[in-house]
């Protein structure tokens, strides 16, 4: 008979490999700027950063000089939105590499200054930094203004959070306000250098009336304009002061950005998030469905600098005040 052979001891069992953690990105779904970038009064906000950074002379002519902005502006409104949507709900080596796109196109941009006739570099730190406060601020003061209702903490937390966003463009993050009353500081500070001159005007002849199809033209009239004009409405006293038309009461124009907020926000969010091309859906599948931004619930939830610290009650940035008692 065959010899018995005893079966093998059992081995240890084998280790399956560790599932990778899915990159957040640089931002992530416990930053307040996941959620706030996923509302749709971003576009308004949009438009009113653009009012706001035609106000400093060598930064829009840096835009006029280096781009056809009349006849190519919707591009260049869908590339700074594709900008802001990669780098907010991209993973890090995407952001990373937008960035890099950035800085390199602007090394290699110049412009003349319209008054001293000096050529200048658009990555002058000075320029960036115009152009980004301008858009924090404006992100910041029409999602808040409209309704979606953060602490103060939660605020400067915003303006402290993009201080990333500003590294990607060429900044030192040290040289970036970091919260609400650092950027109020800094738009006090470069006023002086505020000005409407041939530049701005153009900026705001197109926003105004910008070149479409003519079967485009009512729609044009009906929807864009009033869109355009409550974005130029949110601007701060002095910048309407500078382009030279009465500003608007405060409290009109808070209660026509909280009906505009509403009704676009009554649009379920999965179909906003199908248009091209579709970040915050690529986000969440990569995250999970805990990722899901959600602005309405920011208030409630538990911001790291709430209570004493940096954070003041006030309007934060560059809003003016617009907020009424309680």
């Amino acid at each position: 008979m065959p010899e018995h052979i005893p079966p093998p001891e059992p081995g240890p069992a084998p280790h399956s490999a560790p599932t990778p953690t899915p990159d957040p990105g640089l931002f992530g779904p416990d930053s307040v700027t996941w959620h706030l970038h996923s509302d749709p009064m971003m576009w308004v906000a949009g438009i009113r950063a653009l009012y706001l950074q035609a106000l400093h002379p060598r930064a829009v002519r840096g835009v006029m000089e280096n781009s056809d902005f009349r006849k190519d502006a919707w591009g260049r409104l869908m590339r700074t939105a594709g900008f802001v949507g990669t780098t907010t709900y991209g993973t890090t080596e995407v952001a990373e590499k937008a960035g890099a796109r950035v800085r390199k196109i602007h090394t290699m941009l110049k412009a003349t200054d319209p008054q001293t006739g000096e050529r200048y570099g658009v990555d002058d730190p000075e320029l960036l930094l115009w152009v980004h406060c301008a858009e924090i601020d404006s992100y910041l003061h029409v999602v808040r203004r409209s309704g979606i209702r953060l602490t103060d903490a939660q605020a400067d937390r915003y303006v402290d959070e993009h201080r990333q966003s500003a590294r990607l463009v060429g900044l030192d993050p040290d040289d970036v306000p970091a919260s609400t009353a650092e950027l109020a500081a800094y738009f006090a500070k470069v006023r002086p250098e505020l000005a409407v001159g041939a530049d701005a005007r153009a900026v705001d002849d197109f926003l105004q009336c910008p070149p479409t199809h003519p079967l485009l033209v009512p729609a044009r009239a009906l929807l864009w304009r009033r869109v355009a004009n409550l974005a130029y409405a949110s601007l701060p006293p002095y910048a309407h002061a500078l382009y030279g038309r009465a500003a608007p009461q405060p409290a009109a124009v808070t209660r026509r950005l909280v009906l505009t907020g509403t009704m676009l926000r009554r649009v379920p969010a999965r179909v906003r998030w199908q248009l091209p091309p579709r970040h915050i859906l690529r986000a969440m599948a990569r995250l999970g469905p805990g990722s899901r931004p959600a602005p309405y619930g920011l208030r409630r939830r538990n911001a790291i600098l709430d209570g004493p610290g940096r954070a003041q009650r006030s309007n934060g940035g560059d809003s003016g005040r617009w907020r009424t008692r309680g």
